[in-house]
């Protein structure tokens, strides 16, 4: 390891890493995202133009972790007291690195529920089977 380059850690979101996130969505999705679904989907799903205020106030209310590389936010992810694992992404250039399963370890331990569920994307669904998620529904 170069003597500059700083660890991985992981640490609860703060309104400052707004900015950062909503521009690591909209990159991952478009980018990641892409081979499993339709420009038109992408745009629906990830909008240029971030609601940052909605966005802030959302991962303020659930239990929200940013995983950071030196100043850089690489991932994110959050959780609902109810148990609802409402987001977990990685930065596009940082994928199958282990960072969205630290998150989701974390996000995991950290709810008191049982049945944790998650809305998760065509892409996303091996990650949440490979860790002991089942599907309830499937939406296509």
């Amino acid at each position: 390891m170069h003597p500059n380059e700083k660890l991985l850690a992981i640490r609860e979101y703060i309104p400052a890493d707004c900015s950062q996130i909503t521009d690591l969505f909209y990159q991952t999705v478009h980018s990641v995202n892409a081979a499993d679904y339709t420009k038109e989907q992408l745009d629906a799903w990830a909008p240029v133009a971030a609601d940052r205020e909605k966005w802030n106030r959302s991962l303020l209310a659930h239990y929200s972790l940013v995983a950071v590389h030196g100043e850089t936010i690489v991932g994110f992810g959050d959780i609902a007291e109810t148990g609802y694992l409402d987001r977990l992404y990685v930065h596009k250039d940082h994928q199958r690195q282990g960072i969205a399963t630290a998150i989701c370890h974390r996000l995991e331990r950290i709810t008191a529920q049982r049945n944790i569920s998650v809305h998760a994307s065509i892409t996303a669904k091996p990650f949440f089977e490979n860790r002991g998620y089942h599907i309830v529904k499937n939406s296509r």
